[in-house]
């Protein structure tokens, strides 16, 4: 393996200035090979992989909370033209190398509400990508969207634990795909949680990730001479190791999914590689490239003659505002977004706080609280003070918002990259008894009904504080909740305002899911109203969520 000397040495002989703008750092992928590799006499085989996920529609250049970035002074990032530059000024000199994608291409920006899928087809087809697996988030407009959407690709879709009767779905995707000019093959996965959490349709399911790859793997190898086999997954870090531990010949996870960070740099959830250990206590290197595309993953491996992992090099390539763009690809996302810069331009009014998005799939957040906020209001305003349909409390899923809004001007086009997925508004009834089930649920992450997984934390308005123990076991973590200042009643009814996502099974918030809903206003219309009605905006954390054993006095005293 790369020493650290070995590292530092190629980084002070500059080979990260050959990127423009990336500063090199210790760990830095860098080779000075510069003619084609090739198996050598003990049959070691040296190969460079380039990886990509979660850019979530992030075509063009972003701020750091992810909106566009208009003032070039504050710090863009990302966006496809700096790939492309970044991709050009390196892959020669690596000329065995693969470009992969590990999913979730679809919803987060105007260039997918705007345009659905196409613009997005036409830049991966620039891109020279040579495999994509599917998140999902692929799946947000319906099998057909999709299907159509890959039929425009160019290169390999591969996701083994996708079973679908869709035929368009079944004319693209594959369980993996062999490059016989490397004799390695990539198989990739999508998080089976995709039915709770995006649309596939009835006849599309999604196996267990862990068994399709292990069934995969053995399929390669009794079928052919391949021994490199590397895996390209959209199932969170966490279910990447897990795949790692679990399985048996495979060396190699390149992942997406759960917008994890990873390297020496702060903020790092983990190593770059994280190495793990499978079941045959051979080493397994898993990596990922956090989200957006404001990192290219890069990671440089040595393969033995059983496809083993020898040697490897390699980091999160950083693609700052001093990372040259490509022109031509620059120029085309610049003319893409005129048809609707004038409409996502208008502002609709100001916020002299941040509202925080960035921690709202784990606790309570600025954004989240100001969102359930004005979805119960919204309904407060239409309904009578003595109506029997007035609502006790808002609630929706932290997955559903999806970026901060900065201080300052708020725009349409922020809200709309906020909250991207066109979600309605709806009104459910719910006994105090399956709401405390459901609440239950969320804080411990598994349902208390169905035992599958709940996938995103909640957001609550006004009206509602949950107090719950995540230090508690799973089934026991929910330690109080005031409706409306007194202790939650099982017996009663509560009405709560949702959104349409939630309330017909998402993210498995509620079993059985509600049927016959009303859709009213989407997301974004009621927010932007609020906005208007608060402005300027100073919203704060409302103490709505909170962490803790016991019930304070604080507590105690809204429940007399």
């Amino acid at each position: 393996m790369a020493s650290l000397r070995d590292l530092l040495l190629w980084a002070a002989l500059g080979f990260g200035a050959a990127i423009p703008g990336v500063a090199a750092h210790e760990d830095h992928l860098v080779s000075r090979r510069m003619t084609k590799r090739f198996v050598d006499d003990n049959g070691h085989y040296n190969i460079s992989f380039y990886h990509i996920n979660d850019v979530h529609a992030h075509l063009d250049e972003f701020s750091s909370s992810g909106t566009d970035c208009p003032d070039k002074t504050k710090g863009c990032r990302g966006g496809y033209a700096r790939v492309r530059s970044v991709l050009k000024e390196t892959r020669p000199d690596h000329p065995d190398s693969l470009f992969l994608n590990a999913g979730d291409e679809f919803q987060g920006t105007m260039f997918f509400t705007f345009y659905g899928g196409e613009k997005i087809a036409e830049t991966l087809n620039q891109m020279g990508f040579d495999g994509m697996t599917l998140g999902n988030h692929e799946w947000d407009k319906g099998d057909d969207v999709l299907g159509d959407f890959l039929n425009n690709l160019t290169f390999p879709i591969i996701s083994a634990n996708v079973h679908s009767d869709n035929e368009k779905l079944n004319k693209t995707i594959k369980p993996y795909h062999i490059y016989e000019q490397y004799e390695l093959a990539v198989i990739g996965v999508t998080t089976d949680t995709t039915p709770s959490i995006s649309q596939p349709g009835a006849g599309t399911t999604f196996s267990d990730p862990v068994q399709a790859v292990q069934n995969t793997i053995d399929h390669i190898r009794a079928t052919t001479n391949i021994k490199r086999i590397a895996a390209l997954t959209h199932i969170g870090y966490e279910e990447d190791q897990r795949l790692a531990r679990e399985t048996t010949g495979l060396h190699l996870i390149m992942g997406g999914h759960s917008h994890t960070k990873l390297g020496s740099e702060p903020g790092s959830e983990g190593p770059y590689p994280t190495i793990v250990t499978n079941k045959n206590g051979d080493e397994v290197f898993v990596v990922t490239a956090w989200r957006w595309g404001e990192y290219l993953g890069y990671i440089d491996v040595t393969y033995d003659a059983d496809g083993k992992i020898l040697e490897y090099h390699g980091a999160p390539i950083n693609l700052s505002n001093k990372t040259a763009q490509d022109p031509e690809l620059q120029a085309q996302i610049t003319e893409w977004r005129k048809p609707f810069e004038e409409y996502a331009a208008r502002v609709v009014g100001y916020s002299n706080v941040v509202l925080e998005q960035s921690n709202c799939v784990t606790e309570e957040c600025v954004l989240g609280d100001f969102m359930a906020d004005a979805m119960l209001q919204y309904r407060l305003n239409n309904t009578s003070p003595s109506s029997s349909a007035r609502p006790d409390f808002a609630l929706l899923n932290g997955g559903g918002v999806r970026a901060t809004i900065d201080i300052g001007p708020i725009t349409r086009g922020e809200v709309l990259t906020a909250f991207p997925f066109g979600n309605a508004v709806v009104d459910v009834v719910m006994s105090g008894d399956s709401l405390w089930k459901s609440l239950e649920g969320i804080v411990s992450g598994t349902s208390q009904v169905n035992g599958r997984p709940v996938p995103s934390f909640l957001q609550v308005s006004s009206g509602i504080v949950v107090r719950y123990n995540p230090a508690a076991s799973a089934g026991s973590k929910l330690v109080s909740v005031d409706i409306g200042g007194k202790p939650l009643d099982r017996a009663a009814e509560y009405r709560i305002v949702t959104v349409d996502f939630v309330a017909t099974g998402g993210d498995n918030y509620f079993d059985p899911p509600f049927r016959d809903i009303i859709a009213l206003d989407t997301l974004d219309e009621v927010l932007i109203r609020h906005i208007g009605a608060m402005s300027p905006v100073e919203a704060t954390l409302g103490g709505r969520l909170v962490k803790g054993s016991k019930c304070t006095s604080r507590t105690k005293k809204r429940q007399v």
